[in-house]
């Protein structure tokens, strides 16, 4: 079974996806294989500076507290025998070590178990990488929430993470973590893993998210034939509509000015006619006159 998760930036944003090396993410995980490792590793963790002392290291008690007989009590040489009060502690701890050997097979076989556990609930996230211009607690827990990690958190850093490092560290919640500090106990104590491209264990498989182009301005489309054919017919319309304009404003400057011309023609005619009439009036009076006298 393939594991796939996304790939993030520092602010959320998705850059890609991965998927997970099944070895590391998709074994079995085995709940008494884990329990010795874990058990190995709680022991391993204890200091075992512990130390009590014995009835020889007590101070006092160098006399017997009573005669050995006669007394009709038990014999005792010492009041800093352990069944005193101030005495020695018989068979308390001492200083040593509880580390177990456990098999590496078996240590990397509960840790990969472990991973595994947290890869098929979806609580592993992948950052492509940290981009911290300087430490700031602040800006790891937006961080943090951008990338959606709730609850207890183990960021896992390589050694050159020095200033996410410094950032993370002071969030009580989280756990900052090595690449070879990976253990089963850390992880089962975890509910989130962040991981970055070099920290992540394994062979995984990465898939950049493409760039997005700027987008381009459209060329115009060239005109079809029928669009041609409009462009053309309406071309011609508008021309003859602008001839046809033109013949009308000529029409009607030659009608006025033959108008014009015949009013100027009658007037004239009327004046003629009017001073011939006037001649002949004045010749026939003269005449009748000329016979009255």
């Amino acid at each position: 079974m393939t594991v796939r998760s996304d790939v993030r930036s520092q602010s959320g944003a998705v850059r890609g996806s991965a998927e997970l090396d099944p070895a590391w993410f998709s074994v079995e995980a085995k709940g008494a294989l884990i329990h010795q490792v874990v058990t190995a590793q709680l022991a391993a963790a204890r200091s075992g500076t512990h130390n009590t002392r014995t009835r020889a290291e007590v101070a006092g008690g160098g006399a017997k507290p009573y005669r050995q007989k006669g007394t009709g009590r038990a014999r005792q040489g010492s009041l800093r025998a352990p069944h005193y009060k101030g005495g020695g502690i018989a068979l308390g701890p001492k200083p040593r070590s509880y580390r177990q050997h456990t098999p590496k097979k078996m240590v990397r076989q509960a840790l990969c178990g472990a991973l595994s556990d947290r890869a098929a609930s979806g609580r592993v996230a992948l950052v492509d990488a940290w981009s911290f211009e300087a430490p700031s607690t602040k800006q790891a827990q937006a961080a943090l929430e951008a990338l959606g990690v709730t609850g207890r958190a183990m960021v896992v850093l390589s050694r050159q993470d020095e200033k996410a490092y410094k950032s993370f560290r002071n969030i009580p919640w989280v756990d900052v973590v090595l690449t070879g500090e990976l253990a089963a106990y850390d992880v089962l104590c975890a509910d989130w893993l962040v991981f970055t491209r070099e920290t992540l264990p394994g062979d995984s498989t990465w898939t950049e998210v493409p760039a997005e182009e700027p987008a381009l301005a459209a060329a115009p489309a060239a005109p079809t034939a029928k669009a041609q054919v409009v462009a053309e017919a309406g071309e011609g319309t508008r021309a003859g509509e602008s001839g046809e304009a033109g013949e009308t404003a000529d029409a009607e400057a030659g009608e006025a000015a033959d108008a014009e011309a015949g009013e100027a023609d009658d007037a004239e005619a009327g004046e003629a006619d009017d001073a011939e009439a006037g001649d002949a009036g004045t010749g026939d009076g003269d005449g009748e006159v000329r016979e009255e006298a």
